[in-house]
């Protein structure tokens, strides 16, 4: 085996490392933040259900990544290498810095890049007009019954800040219209459209299963005590959290899946794309070892800065989040957990009020998350332009 092929494997175990680093925050911080489990338990069982994750759901995720993103006649070996370190690197400048980002929007958008500097912009697999279409028509459809419908609500309870109601109704509109549109076959999204558009949608889906969960339980429970509710949900947030490792390892583990299977591939060790069951092993390893190290620095972002948890509350976000997880994964899409996730513990704040939930913080992180596609292509690109530059000196 050529010798950059096993220096790309070991770099697609060392960003299922980085990866869990950072998603840590992910699987654990909800259930840290209400005090339901320690740090070292909520790690081990979150290692192990992330490990867990891809032997529970196919690996359609990881032929997403390896078939879906770049021509597979230009994912080379160089290019996978340099895509893999450009998300390396940025993963883990973020889980230093606390950001909660998407590590698999950060191996992406460093594929695409070190892909066009080889081959151009026509080695990436770019969605055709006709599906690109469709795909905003549907999301406009959605998002201007959504703004309709909202906007009369506002309007009928004399709201005078209605306007907004407005846009926060388009959002949704076009977020909760997708998932029916997929389903039915309607819109069959699929690689680099579908992980584009889940950046948007895959947070307000968070967000909306988790603000629906959480009112029902306040509904439900609106004359327990507190004592009663806190003993109760204690014990159903560790299922809840279970629930949502399985699926944050059911989807990202399967990054680093995709992008060894891809480097086999082009080596000629393996004649079609098919997820070797070593390679299944070894990167749920690397990720559950990742989150079993930790990145507190994120934890502490998600699961106490942006809004105060309860343990009823851990448990509507994880289920949300986990819900959602479910969902694309089934459909093989690689979107980020950090959204889900991130959507959810906004949803369950938002229970108590638009002011329960850190704006500030929340703004960042968006921030965070726009970039990263961006940035990780402009470092991918940069970075094959100066190999290439190197190999010829």
């Amino acid at each position: 085996m050529e010798m950059i092929i096993v220096i790309g494997i070991l770099l697609a175990l060392l960003f299922n490392f980085v990866n869990g680093l950072n998603d840590a925050a992910n699987s654990i911080a909800t259930v840290v933040a209400t005090r339901v489990l320690s740090p070292l338990k909520a790690v081990t069982m979150a290692a192990f259900f992330n490990m867990a994750g891809p032997f529970v759901f196919t690996t359609v995720v990881a032929r997403t990544i390896g078939k879906g993103i770049v021509d597979p006649g230009f994912l080379t070996s160089e290019v996978i290498v340099i895509g893999l370190g450009s998300a390396v690197l940025w993963v883990f400048l973020s889980s230093y810095a606390g950001i909660p980002i998407s590590a698999s929007h950060a191996l992406v958008g460093g594929l695409i890049g070190s892909a066009i500097a080889w081959g151009g912009v026509g080695s990436v697999l770019w969605p055709s007009p006709g599906l690109f279409v469709n795909t905003v028509g549907i999301f406009v459809a959605g998002g201007v019954t959504g703004a309709l419908i909202l906007s009369y609500v506002a309007r009928r309870k004399q709201e005078v800040n209605w306007a907004e109601y407005a846009g926060l109704g388009f959002l949704y509109g076009a977020s909760l219209i997708l998932p029916p549109a997929i389903v039915s076959g309607l819109l069959p999204l699929k690689g680099i459209l579908a992980i584009v558009v889940f950046i948007v949608v895959s947070p307000v889906l968070g967000l909306v299963s988790a603000y629906l969960i959480g009112m029902a339980v306040i509904r439900i429970f609106r004359n327990s005590p507190a004592r009663r509710m806190n003993a109760l949900f204690s014990k159903l947030q560790v299922f809840s959290a279970a629930f949502y490792s399985l699926g944050h390892g059911s989807n990202d583990a399967q990054n680093a899946m995709g992008v060894i299977t891809a480097l086999l591939v082009a080596a000629g060790v393996l004649t079609e794309f098919v997820v070797p069951p070593w390679v299944i092993i070894v990167s749920g390893l690397a990720i559950a070892l990742g989150t079993f190290l930790g990145g507190w620095r994120v934890v502490e972002t998600m699961g106490r800065k942006i809004t105060k948890l309860r343990p009823y509350q851990g448990f509507c976000a994880e289920t949300g989040g986990g819900v959602v997880l479910s969902f694309v994964t089934a459909f093989g899409v690689p979107v980020s957990t950090t959204h889900a996730i991130s959507g959810s513990i906004m949803g369950v704040g938002a229970t108590r009020g638009y002011s329960a939930v850190q704006w500030g913080i929340v703004r960042k992180i968006v921030t965070a998350w726009i970039l990263t596609i961006p940035l990780t292509a402009a470092c991918g690109y940069v970075g094959f332009l100066l190999f290439g530059m190197l190999s010829f000196a």
